[in-house]
């Protein structure tokens, strides 16, 4: 029920020089304003992006003469070229890694999870790189895991029934939040403007916000979905949220800023009865193209491309790229650098090993680039923050670490 406080344990947290109460710790590092001038700049251009939509086309035009310059001017197939394999991390060996992602605007620092029960920090410089630190504490399988906006914290789910919530610094961890179900939780994601809250979904097809400061569900903050909750994703301003369930369906959610209330908004039935595995949303702005845009995994062997059309979070579909997906947990990510050039590409893993990008603009031959190397199906895949490295990791527990060509 709304308001009812969750099971709650807490971690001792102790700094060098003082000691903070969990709670305080939490609310100091979660709500502190991020001091990286182009997050600021990039919310704010996203808040424009529904109520003021310029026609045309998805990704910058060819005039973007200065914004090709920023990305070295050349083409997509160029642009990621890659040298080949830069490292492979086996420490979750025998066990799939359903999802890796790099910390926030960090070149080196990367974390995965592990269907063992553990997470991973790991770090890709000073060379070699090596673990950081091994999170243990979930009695199940991890599903899910996400960066805080500044890195300090690191909440996860698990089969468990559990949402722990991590120091990236030392590992430990500092609390954790019980499902009042005891259902599995399958997934998880920050409010992007306010870090004290967490959305979790389970799998009793229930979406909930959380305050991970104090381990109280919001009230207002929770919705049933059709099915199990297995991904979800927020626009950039943290308006809209979309959730996927395990029936096919995508609904979108309008999130209230000041009370973190949830209200229904749309569905979108994908498929009837094929999984939502991914969900990835993305508001492409430069001076010459905003399209704010949702990519799907959905188990149809298709990677699905929608625009959003409205402001309650309704989608079209606006392109396909086939791919190998029937019955995997598979992931995609629009690329960081993909405003700054002419085209944009989409990464995805795929069921046959592979790895592929495929340039959105392309109406005929839109692969870019395939990378193989892996010894299953490919879940996950994450770039840094410039696409100098990219890593991806699959059903046998080996995450590998992509070096791109120097140009």
């Amino acid at each position: 029920m709304d308001g009812k406080f969750l099971t709650l344990t807490t971690y001792s947290f102790l700094s060098p020089y003082f000691s903070f109460s969990t709670s305080l710790f939490l609310d100091r590092i979660l709500r502190r304003t991020p001091v990286r001038g182009s997050y600021q700049l990039q919310a704010q251009m996203n808040r424009a992006v529904y109520d003021e939509r310029t026609p045309g086309a998805l990704v910058p035009t060819s005039v973007a003469e200065a914004s090709r310059a920023m990305a070295g001017d050349t083409t997509l197939s160029e642009n990621y070229a890659f040298a080949g394999m830069h490292h492979i991390f086996d420490q979750h060996v025998d066990s799939a890694v359903p999802r890796l992602q790099f910390a926030n605007d960090d070149k080196h620092l990367l974390a995965c999870c592990s269907l063992d029960g553990t997470l991973s920090i790991m770090i890709l410089s000073p060379s070699p790189p090596s673990v950081k630190v091994v999170l243990k504490g979930h009695a199940g399988p991890v599903t899910d895991f996400a960066w805080s906006l500044s890195n300090d914290v690191i909440v996860s789910t698990s089969k468990d029934g559990t949402l722990r919530i991590w120091n990236t610094e030392d590992g430990r961890c500092i609390r954790e939040v019980r499902d009042p179900e005891a259902s599995e939780l399958l997934c998880c994601t920050f409010q992007p403007m306010n870090n004290n809250l967490t959305v979790v979904g389970n799998s009793k097809h229930l979406l909930q916000v959380v305050n991970i400061s104090t381990g109280k569900k919001v009230k207002g903050g929770s919705s049933k979905l059709t099915g199990r909750v297995l991904s979800m994703s927020f626009d950039a301003p943290g308006r809209i949220l979309w959730a996927g369930d395990d029936r096919g369906s995508v609904f979108s959610f309008l999130f209230d800023m000041a009370t973190g209330k949830l209200t229904k908004a749309k569905r979108l039935v994908v498929s009837e009865g094929s999984p939502i595995c991914s969900i990835s949303a993305r508001s492409w702005i430069s001076r010459e193209a905003r399209d704010p845009s949702l990519l799907i995994n959905a188990c149809v062997n298709k990677l699905l491309l929608y625009r959003v059309v409205d402001n309650e979070g309704t989608l079209q579909l606006k392109r396909s790229f086939p791919i190998k997906h029937g019955s995997q947990p598979l992931h995609s990510i629009f690329c960081p650098l993909m405003s700054f050039r002419q085209g944009a590409c989409v990464v995805t893993g795929s069921e046959d090993a592979c790895v592929y990008f495929f340039d959105v603009e392309r109406n005929t031959k839109a692969i870019v680039n395939k990378l193989q190397g892996h010894g299953g199906p490919v879940l996950d895949v994450s770039f840094n923050c410039d696409e100098s490295l990219l890593a991806s990791a699959d059903s046998t527990g080996m995450v590998i670490i992509w070096r791109r060509e120097q140009k």
